[in-house]
């Protein structure tokens, strides 16, 4: 079984989409060295994302290039379970699965199809649950040059929640902005 991890590109000031999930930023920033997407792409077996993100991309199909247009700029091939509580609404979108479950079902639901593969969680708000729930592996992070000022936060939790990672290795294969991969420190 592979791991679950929480994959996102930043903004310096701690955005991971901008105002209504806007990810036209994303294709302004450096690209990542030759092969790079493609080589974390074929890790993953399942995405697992929201309703809001995928509403936007939806809505933004013709706004956004072909970075943010697909997963991975269109390099991966796998499930993409969306959870929402209306799965009905898009049940006739052959490219994804809608669940209406908590995301602990979620997740194991995702780790059976993904079999050998990783799951990739793609929503804040999910991996903030799923981290509640001690279901996060690891964290992948890169951060871009460029300051959003609003959007959507990395992790928002009102009244505060710590949650301490440790380094597990650095990228260096993107010009511009830098990328860390971090597992959950797991006090006793």
């Amino acid at each position: 079984m592979g791991k679950v991890a929480w994959g996102f590109t930043a903004s310096l000031d701690g955005f991971i989409a901008g105002p209504r999930h806007d990810m036209r930023w994303l294709e302004e920033t450096a690209p990542p060295a030759d092969g790079a997407t493609e080589a974390m792409a074929a890790a993953v077996g399942v995405i697992i994302s929201g309703r809001a993100g995928y509403d936007a991309a939806r809505a933004q199909a013709e706004e956004r290039g072909e970075l943010t247009a697909e997963a991975y700029g269109g390099a991966w091939e796998g499930t993409e379970i969306v959870l929402t509580h209306r799965p009905e609404e898009i049940a006739e979108d052959p490219a994804i699965v809608p669940m209406d479950c908590d995301v602990r079902e979620a997740v194991r639901r995702a780790q059976e199809i993904a079999g050998e593969g990783d799951v990739q969680i793609i929503s804040a708000d999910i991996a903030r649950q799923a981290l509640e729930h001690d279901l996060v592996d690891e964290l992948q992070m890169f951060v871009a040059p460029v300051f959003l000022g609003d959007g959507t936060r990395i992790f928002d939790v009102p009244g505060g929640r710590r949650v301490d990672w440790e380094l597990v290795r650095a990228r260096t294969d993107s010009v511009s902005s830098w990328g860390r991969i971090f597992r959950p420190r797991r006090l006793a």
